[in-house]
């Protein structure tokens, strides 16, 4: 079946180095090859290819730019599209399937403008010295890591962590939540991420059992971390649902839809779930997707009602999908910061097992046909990501007012937060990873 991954994977016949339906072996591919090849891409399959970034790129003028990176960059449709990219291929690839190169951390600032934790991932060297989300990050390399983040500097930021690369070193001085302070010193490593954070279960004051999910991104391991998790929520009798996609950026829409089928159950197998439009060129691509997937045991699907999403400015593509396609078929409400704001999504075409090229190319709308939130998906109840304490801690301010939602049917007082912050977080992840995907399994 096709697997939905916000990048429609169509290997379409293209002149030049890069024009078989399979990726090609040969990597001796030029960057004027490439370049070349994406240029017919963008001229027939962007989204905006009608826009003057795209139509005054003409056969010769493309010749300017000496490889794809600068020519994408030249034809990007800048109003709107912050999204379209090319990536080293085994770069890509690696990233997808959940291969990941760092400490495994975000680091973001609190309300007193102290460095912390925002998140780290379980298979993370630091994760097992016993690093957890809210540890103050107070220097690297003896390089004070707040000040930078104040400044917004994110060339000293990343000086200071050094290279992305197994093995490297950094001595980090934290203060833990028992304010002692402690140095470690930990290489970067190659290890395998965890998509879902969290899965647990919080039992409300009404009596009912809300399933509470942390999930952070819509890649190649997600689909089995997704079962494990949903298996559990049905063993635990879950009626209620707290859904954190706070740092989720996106990924692989199939993903995005297993999540929503999980979420909405069984009733909804043949309806809607998200259609896609290219286009005047490509009309003919237009596709619709449903809830339905067999990929998943259907004997967990817990067919809720309603769901309560935890969102910041990093909640974004395919998990901005989710919400979208559920809204027409079951209440869906959101705390903390408004979504990035991306309907749109990105076919990809590999060149020579050296490129990937992924341009947007089209529209994402729920079966209601809605789905212009270039602007970001605006919560109903605005809350302070609280990174001073961990995902599960009832009194962080988002999962607070979520579960004060779910017992009472409002938030508190006011759609507004009286003292509402929000802050850079850094990841080790490349900017591209703030996208759908989709591709064929």
């Amino acid at each position: 079946m096709k697997k939905l991954i916000i990048f429609f994977v169509f290997m379409m016949l293209i002149a030049g180095s890069c024009k078989k339906t399979e990726p090609i072996v040969n990597t001796t591919v030029t960057a004027a090859e490439a370049r070349d090849t994406l240029f017919l891409i963008m001229k027939q399959w962007y989204y905006w290819y009608n826009m003057p970034s795209v139509t005054s790129i003409t056969t010769d003028i493309k010749k300017n730019y000496s490889d794809p990176y600068k020519l994408l960059e030249a034809m990007r449709y800048q109003p709107l599209d912050k999204w379209s990219f090319v990536a080293d291929y085994d770069e890509f690839n690696a990233e997808m399937n959940g291969t990941f190169v760092g400490h495994g951390i975000r680091v973001g600032l609190d309300t007193d403008s102290l460095a912390r934790i925002a998140m780290i991932y379980n298979n993370s060297p630091l994760y097992a010295s016993g690093v957890r989300r809210g540890w103050i990050v107070k220097t690297v390399g003896g390089v004070a890591i707040a000040p930078l983040i104040i400044a917004k500097n994110t060339t000293a930021y990343n000086n200071a962590w050094g290279p992305s690369t197994a093995g490297y070193s950094n001595t980090i001085l934290f203060r833990k939540p028992n304010g002692k302070d402690t140095t470690i010193t930990s290489a970067k490593s190659t290890f395998t991420i965890n998509s879902v954070l969290v899965y647990d279960t919080l039992h409300l004051k009404t009596g009912a059992i809300a399933g509470h999910l942390v999930f952070e991104s819509f890649i190649e391991p997600s689909e089995d971390e997704l079962k494990t998790a949903f298996a559990y929520f049905k063993a635990q009798n879950v009626t209620k649902f707290i859904l954190d996609l706070r740092y989720n950026g996106g990924g692989y829409l199939y993903i995005a839809q297993e999540l929503a089928y999980y979420l909405a159950g069984s009733s909804l197998a043949s309806t809607t779930f998200a259609k896609m439009s290219y286009n005047n060129k490509m009309q003919a691509a237009n596709s619709t997707y449903p809830f339905y997937t067999d990929r998943i045991n259907s004997s967990n699907l817990l067919s809720l009602p309603e769901v309560v999403v935890i969102t910041t400015r990093l909640t974004a593509s395919a998990s901005e999908a989710v919400m979208n396609g559920l809204k027409p078929h079951i209440t869906v409400v959101s705390v903390g910061d408004t979504t990035d704001g991306k309907p749109v999504g990105m076919n990809g075409w590999p060149c020579g097992q050296k490129y990937w090229f992924w341009p947007i190319t089209f529209k994402l709308v729920n079966s209601a046909d809605q789905g212009e939130y270039f602007n970001g998906i605006v919560p109903d109840k605005i809350a302070t990501d609280d990174i001073t304490r961990d995902f599960s801690d009832k009194n962080e301010k988002c999962l607070k007012e979520a579960i004060l939602y779910l017992e009472t049917g409002a938030f508190s007082s006011g759609k507004g937060e009286e003292k509402f912050s929000r802050s850079v977080k850094y990841g080790e992840k490349p900017a591209w990873m703030n996208n759908t995907f989709v591709v064929e399994k």
